[in-house]
């Protein structure tokens, strides 16, 4: 809620510019909250009119698309060593074990780690890095890049957009009834996404990120 009303008090190009680049920051391997400043935003701009989401959108989707490239071009140059620097600088997020669990994933799933990556935070911080560390063709990392940036923040928009002008009606009716609806939508869908993603986790040896 204080991001909420954080961002209430700036304009909108400001929301857009903040919202795009710490989304962007994340997705470049910066552990930041990309995910509650987009879901912040989102749901401001379901009562203020000077936000549109169809922009807070596409600037969401083009900040996780470009820090992801970033990302992805400094992992490649730097390699394992730029890992162990992240793991001494960032040791809450990038522990051994939060590598090891990303790699797994990186090396069973290849692209498609890129895409769904982006719904996982742990993996949303390592795709780009992680994708270029373990030299994954660019073609292919590109296409989930693009396609997991698209459907995650623009996804998001969508969905947290239409809850908060769904939720800001269902006030007007029912008072309070409607916010906690809409407020228990949210939460179950999150848990469920966040289950799903957690029993999906490799178990099998890994095979080249290429191939």
């Amino acid at each position: 809620m204080h991001v909420q009303e954080w961002l209430d008090t700036v304009p909108a190009v400001a929301v857009y510019v903040v919202v795009g680049l710490v989304i962007g920051l994340e997705s470049l391997g910066i552990p930041l909250p990309g995910e509650i400043i987009l879901v912040s935003a989102a749901l401001l701009s379901s009562q203020h009119g000077g936000i549109d989401p169809v922009i807070l959108g596409a600037t969401a989707s083009a900040g996780a698309v470009i820090g992801d490239s970033i990302g992805y071009a400094i992992g490649r140059k730097g390699g394992r060593p730029l890992l162990a620097w992240l793991g001494r600088k960032f040791p809450k997020h990038f522990s051994e074990g939060h590598i090891a669990t990303a790699e797994r994933s990186f090396q069973k799933w290849g692209m498609w780690a890129v895409f769904f990556g982006r719904f996982v935070a742990l993996l949303r911080i390592f795709a780009g890095p992680l994708a270029g560390v373990l030299r994954m063709p660019y073609w292919k990392f590109l296409i989930a890049n693009v396609l997991g940036g698209i459907v995650w923040a623009g996804g998001t928009t969508a969905v947290i957009y239409y809850v908060g002008v769904v939720a800001e009606s269902w006030l007007k009716r029912f008072s309070w009834l409607g916010l906690v609806a809409a407020v228990g939508i949210g939460v179950a869908s999150m848990v469920i996404v966040k289950r799903r993603a957690s029993r999906a986790r490799p178990e099998t040896e890994p095979v080249p990120a290429g191939d």
